[in-house]
């Protein structure tokens, strides 16, 4: 009985996510990709603002137009944190040391979420202040404190997060690079592309429409033809998408060979 707790109680939570951390700063890509994404979330949060000429928009959700484009970015991000151990076999040396893999991808997906949270809120808060303060004279820039504003910041921040998530259970899904990325970008950005042409009814569930339309805005969507969720509702459904996808992929992991 003891030498099977000690065997199995070795590696806790905490230790699997030193690992993990210790895994995904090493990778000199993973710093490279996030600086682009927000500088990217930045270089367009400006050229927008330069180019704003409506008083009366959503100054705040053009400001953060950039981070619908740096969501692709950290998904991918997400896909190579976990595709990335399969392609190498260090799986296989995580896996011996650590034979509970549902722990595993817990941990890597707590790492990885709260290094994508926090570089999304950066992204989201210096995108804000940089395309306000790109607006032409005559426009007023909107401020954290007017209603809506400071939370359509902290939840675009939170976008990064959660699509970054669903790319790391994806990855432990598919566990192939490419065919893992590339139904990233299908369900992503294609699909609503599809759907915005064959019917309007499943555009506001789609993750690239939930951050563009629902979490960044400070003022409510107006379309005749299309009714937006709420922020709270779009990050409650971003969350779940993120939540299934770690789900199904934390099954299969416990269930496949390595």
């Amino acid at each position: 009985m003891t030498t099977t707790t000690a065997a199995t109680g070795r590696y806790r939570f905490s230790h699997v996510a030193r690992m993990e951390w210790a895994k995904l700063r090493s990778l000199r890509s993973t710093w490279w990709v996030l600086a682009v994404t927000v500088a990217g979330a930045i270089g367009i949060a400006v050229a927008v603002g330069v180019n704003t000429e409506d008083a009366a928009a959503d100054l705040t959700n053009n400001a953060l137009a950039g981070i619908s484009l740096g969501l692709l970015l950290v998904g991918v991000l997400g896909v190579l944190a976990m595709t990335g151990e399969f392609s190498s076999g260090m799986i296989r040396a995580t896996l011996a040391a650590i034979p509970n893999r549902p722990l595993v991808l817990a941990a890597k997906a707590a790492v990885f979420g709260t290094v994508a949270l926090a570089v999304g809120e950066a992204a989201g808060f210096i995108a804000f202040f940089a395309g306000t303060a790109a607006l032409p004279d005559g426009i007023p820039a909107p401020a954290l404190g007017q209603p809506g504003v400071l939370r359509a910041v902290v939840l675009g921040g939170a976008g990064f997060c959660l699509v970054g998530l669903i790319g790391l259970g994806l990855g432990a899904i598919v566990r192939h690079t490419p065919a893992a990325i590339a139904v990233l970008v299908g369900g992503v950005y294609v699909l609503a592309q599809f759907v915005a042409v064959a019917t309007q009814a499943l555009m506001p569930y789609l993750p690239i429409a939930i951050v563009a339309n629902s979490l960044t805005v400070a003022q409510p969507m107006a379309d005749d033809q299309v009714q937006f969720l709420s922020p709270w509702a779009g990050l409650g459904m971003l969350g779940l998408y993120a939540a299934v996808t770690l789900g199904v992929g934390a099954w299969l992991l416990a269930r496949r060979d390595a």
